[in-house]
C-alpha cells in the first residue's frame, strides 16, 4: 500500500521573553493552518517554537516551560491537529519536577502521540537542560512510522541511523541552527546543517523534514536554509532562504524508505552492515530484528 503524505517545514523566528510566549503559539498555530489549507497533513515546526531559545538563566529557563503533555501550548497544537486531521511535530521547553527538557512533541488527529527529550546539548543548553533520558522512540502513526531529532543532533550519526534501523520512514528534525565553523554559508546558500541532513537521508535511506528558525534572538544568527531531503538525499523541496518566514512542502510516499535501501543486485544497506564488528556502544546488537 502507497502511503502519500504531504509533508510541511515551517522556518518561523520566534522571539524568548514572557511577553512573547502567546504569540509563538499563535504563530505556530497560523502556519498549521496556513500549511493544511495547503495539503499538508504532516508539518514540521522548529525546536523551541512556543518559546524561543536564549533564556536569561535556568529561572527564566523554568518560567517558560510547561509539562508535556498536560500543557497549554500542548492543549492548543492537539486542538489544532484535530480539527485539520493532520500530524504536528514541533519543538517545546519542558518541565518534568526539577528538570527541564528540550523537547519535540508527536501529536496527531487523535491527540497526543508522544515525545523525544533531545540527547545532544548544545553550547548554554547544557546550563539550562538535562540530556534527553528516553531514548530514540518511532512512533507507529497511520501515515507512517516517524522518527523525532532536535538540531545538533544531526551532527551525530549514530541518531538518524538508531532511527532508521528501528524502522522510521521519516524523520521530523526541529531545529534552531545557529553558529558553526565558518563560511557558515557556500557558494549555493547551503549551511553545513543542510548537507548533514542530506548525508543522513542518503546514508539511511530515510525522508528528513528539517524545520528550521530564522532571525536574530540576543547574540544568536539563526540559519535558515530549512529542506525535505528524498531517501536518496537530495532535497524535495529547499532548503529555504536563511532569512524569512515560509513554508516549504513536498508530497512523498513514506513507503519508499522501506524499499529504497536495495540499490542493486548485490547491495543492501541494511545486509551489508557489519553488525558482527560493530560496537554494541554504537547501538547494534547481534541477533537484533529491525522492523526493515
Amino acid at each position: 500500500m502507497a502511503s502519500p503524505v504531504n509533508v510541511a517545514v515551517v522556518q518561523m523566528d520566534p522571539q524568548v521573553g514572557l511577553a512573547n510566549k502567546e504569540g509563538n503559539i499563535e504563530k505556530t498555530l497560523s502556519f498549521i493552518e496556513q500549511a493544511s489549507n495547503n495539503g499538508a497533513n504532516l508539518i514540521v515546526l522548529p525546536e523551541l517554537c512556543n518559546t524561543g531559545y536564549s533564556f536569561e538563566n535556568r529561572l527564566d529557563a523554568f518560567a517558560h516551560a510547561e509539562p508535556v503533555p498536560g500543557g497549554p501550548t500542548i492543549e492548543k497544537w492537539m486542538e489544532k491537529a484535530k480539527e485539520k486531521n493532520v500530524y504536528i511535530a514541533a519543538g517545546i521547553t519542558e518541565v518534568d519536577g526539577e528538570k527541564l527538557y528540550n523537547t519535540s512533541v508527536l501529536i496527531g488527529p487523535k491527540g497526543y502521540i508522544g515525545k523525544y527529550r533531545k540527547t545532544h546539548l548544545w553550547n548554554q543548553e547544557k546550563l539550562f537542560f538535562t540530556p534527553g533520558d528516553i531514548g530514540y522512540p518511532v512512533f507507529e502513526t497511520e501515515i507512517g512510522r516517524i522518527g523525532l531529532l532536535i538540531c545538533w543532533d544531526i551532527w551525530f550519526p549514530e541518531v538518524a541511523r538508531i532511527l532508521s534501523m528501528q524502522g522510521a520512514d521519516i524523520i521530523c528534525s526541529c531545529n534552531n541552527w545557529v553558529f558553526t565553523p565558518p563560511p557558515l554559508f557556500d557558494e549555493s546558500g547551503k549551511c553545513m546543517a543542510t548537507y548533514l541532513t542530506m548525508v543522513a537521508s542518503h546514508t539511511n535511506n530515510v525522508f528528513i523534514a528539517a524545520a528550521d528558525r530564522v532571525g536574530v534572538e540576543k547574540d544568536s544568527k539563526f540559519l535558515g536554509c530549512s529542506l525535505i531531503s528524498g531517501t536518496n538525499g537530495w532535497p524535495l523541496t529547499g532548503p529555504a532562504e536563511p532569512e524569512g518566514e515560509t513554508i516549504l512542502q513536498a508530497s512523498i510516499d513514506l513507503s519508499d524508505a522501506r524499499t529504497a535501501p536495495i540499490w542493486n543486485d548485490l547491495n543492501d544497506l541494511v545486509r551489508d552492515r557489519r553488525t558482527d564488528l560493530y560496537d554494541e556502544m554504537l547501538g547494534y546488537k547481534l541477533g537484533t530484528k529491525f522492523p526493515r
